[in-house]
């Protein structure tokens, strides 16, 4: 019982479960940020370049002639940059938001933050106390 006692533990643990929501909430904000990349960003460059669908641009290996990648992918192998270059797109576009959302939370964190408390004040020796007492007797 040692064990899973030891193994509901580590389960329970709230960097565990912080983990956890973190990658569902990380693979369906991904869903959202490659939608925006393959229907709305990559049309727009796709049209830029001149191509009317980026994602089928590639190069066919075997030799033989296809319309499109689907087509290409069946009948050999494919060298297909368009697809790459859509999966680079959208990482990039995913690290951006990423980064502008950590850098906002880092901002609004120490914004948050309570000022730090002065230090206190040393305390002085009694020697150093006594001390300054005779100096001041011997002056007046």
């Amino acid at each position: 019982m040692g064990f899973m006692s030891e193994f509901k533990e580590f389960a329970v643990k709230g960097n565990v479960v912080d983990l956890a929501v973190g990658v569902i909430i990380g693979g369906a904000f991904g869903k959202i940020v490659d939608s925006v990349v393959t229907d709305l960003i990559m049309p727009l460059v796709g049209l830029a370049i001149g191509g009317l669908d980026f994602s089928n641009y590639f190069l066919q290996l075997s030799g033989t002639p296809a319309a499109t990648l689907a087509e290409a992918k069946k009948a050999g192998a494919v060298f297909a940059y368009g697809n790459f270059l859509t999966v680079l797109l959208n990482f990039m576009i995913l690290a951006f938001i990423i980064f502008v959302m950590v850098r906002q939370i880092n901002r609004l964190r120490k914004a948050n933050e309570p000022a730090p408390a002065p230090a206190p004040e040393p305390v002085t020796p009694e020697d150093v106390l006594l001390l300054r007492e005779i100096r001041d007797a011997l002056k007046r």
